[in-house]
């Protein structure tokens, strides 16, 4: 790269933040804190005080967790707002404020699909028994060694993806977990299925990403005129870009920013209610915020989809049942007593909730089991349906059996309002922190030009709606990689060249994260099983 790009380029990437940048932080903190204060004492007022030890955990654990989302939202949101920086769309300091605020919004409107997507890649026996030691060791492990790899790669300017690390956090956790189990029954490693479902859309979307934004550049270049909006201009030394220009560059970015909260912001979500339901699980194993007509149509779908599965009852027992499920979970094998015991625990999770009547007055010592069993027959109904095991029914019957296992998720996949706001608080506060190496290394070292309008434009929309389709279909993508990917295929497709030296450093990274994830997370849960 010339000297004259690297003196342009950091006019605006190095202005400093104004004075009331500081005040707005704080202010944002204060406030967040202090709902989350709140409502946090408030649900743990409802149940048996914690002891003191219990007490500790979950502070650890939450600040843990948060410390995960805080770290992803300067290594991976700092992609969002480098186009807009790097063209003078916005002063540095009002784009990381933007880009956190976007972050922030996509957080608190997510739809919690993600979260419950990565949750099922872990082993079953830990999800059941999240407050045990292997459970706790389980989330330790995963956070920490997210949290290694993303400030390692964070420090040499690298971008790499927190999506790859948390995928990664969990393979190595379930084969650790199965290497030391091995020859135990009722212990499985990871849902290959799964893995292989999330491990596809991590490898397609930075291919996604490139071929399409150099495409719609392409495009763009082809059908506007560049007299009209300069949309293939370099940008001036710290001059903005024109009004249109400047409008588009500023709504793709809010676009990522929000797209990007709405996607990654749900995996510390799914990791913090884990920790909730080891540690609090009388308070956060059940939604208890559903109202009576929630719970009468729950029992309703209970009852009319035991009788489809399985008109006659069973002889089985709920044991019985349970273990059949787990069994079915972990190795996906066929099992003619897998439908049969759905239908048992539907009648029994009826007659329970029909009997409570509301989700909150169930008794302690029952919601564990409870969630559990919810937790067993929707992971089973989903796993069945997969495998069109229903295809024999008639629509209207599959209708029954799809609202039951939606009545199922609503009643254990769902984020307090507090969580989504303790993420959202970390995730937008992380972007407003470090984002200045990442940022530097999209904006200057990937292509041997500057980056001008149109490119800037064509990367940050297809990487918005990369990331927007991907949260619609529940899969994590990275941020990273899709805008990384997206504006090298611009410059690509500009003819400007690439960098060679930081395309290798990406690909090395993107290569690496997984096994390198997978081996610290499978070290720490090692070690943090013979410390718990």
């Amino acid at each position: 790269m010339n000297n004259e790009l690297t003196e342009t380029s950091n006019l605006n990437v190095h202005t400093a933040p104004p004075a009331w940048f500081k005040y707005i932080f704080a202010s944002v903190i204060i406030i967040a804190l202090g709902y989350i204060g709140i409502h946090l004492t408030d649900d743990l007022t409802h149940v048996p005080p914690l002891n003191a030890i219990s007490f500790l955990m979950l502070g650890l654990a939450l600040v843990t967790a948060l410390g995960f989302e805080f770290v992803n939202g300067f290594h991976d949101t700092a992609n969002a707002v480098a186009t807009v920086i790097y063209t003078n769309a916005l002063p540095a300091p009002v784009a990381v404020v933007w880009s956190g605020f976007f972050n922030f919004l996509g957080v608190l409107t997510a739809s919690g699909a993600v979260a419950y997507g990565i949750i099922a890649l872990l082993p079953v026996e830990l999800i059941l028994h999240v407050n045990s030691a292997a459970g706790f060791a389980m989330v330790f492990a995963l956070l920490l060694a997210a949290i290694i790899w993303n400030l390692g790669t964070w420090s040499l300017g690298i971008p790499a993806s927190s999506s790859h690390t948390m995928i990664g956090s969990i393979i190595g956790v379930g084969l650790m977990n199965q290497i030391i189990n091995s020859g135990a029954t009722g212990v499985s490693g990871i849902d290959t299925e799964q893995v292989l479902k999330v491990v596809k859309a991590l490898f397609f979307s930075p291919l996604i990403g490139f071929f399409f934004a150099a495409l719609l550049f392409l495009v763009l270049k082809f059908f506007l005129k560049n007299k009209q909006a300069k949309l293939f201009d370099e940008p001036e030394t710290n001059k903005p870009p024109p009004f249109f220009t400047r409008l588009m560059l500023i709504i793709t970015c809010t676009g990522v920013s929000f797209a990007h909260g709405s996607n990654d912001g749900q995996k510390g979500m799914g990791l913090i209610m884990l920790i909730l339901i080891g540690i609090v699980p009388l308070a956060y194993s059940l939604n208890k915020t559903m109202d009576p007509k929630d719970v009468q149509s729950f029992v309703n779908a209970s009852e009319k989809t035991a009788f489809i599965l399985s008109p006659q009852p069973s002889t089985m027992t709920n044991v019985e049942a349970r273990q059949v499920l787990t069994t079915y979970i972990q190795k996906h094998e066929e099992d003619a007593k897998v439908i049969p015991a759905i239908s048992v625990i539907a009648r029994d999770l009826s007659q329970s909730v029909a009997r409570y009547k509301s989700i909150d007055k169930v008794p302690d010592n029952a919601t564990v089991n409870l969630r559990n069993d919810m937790y067993l027959s929707s992971a089973s109904l989903k796993a069945l349906d997969k495998k069109q095991k229903f295809e024999k029914l008639d629509t209207a019957q599959i209708n029954v059996i799809k609202d039951y296992r939606g009545q199922l998720d609503k009643a254990t996949q769902y984020i307090p309002t507090w969580v989504k706001v303790a993420v959202a608080l970390a995730l937008g506060l992380g972007t407003m922190v470090g984002w200045k190496r990442i940022v530097v290394t999209v904006g200057e070292k990937i292509g041997k030009t500057h980056l001008t309008y149109g490119q800037g434009v064509s990367a940050e929309l297809v990487a918005m709606g990369t990331i927007l389709a991907a949260d619609k279909f529940g899969l994590p993508v990275s941020t990273t990689h899709v805008l990384n990917s997206a504006v090298a295929g611009t410059m690509s497709a500009n003819k400007s060249g690439l960098q060679w030296s930081t395309v290798k450093s990406i690909l090395m990274a993107w290569v690496l994260t997984l096994p390198c994830a997978m081996l610290l997370s499978a070290a720490l849960f090692w070690i943090l099983l013979k410390l718990f």
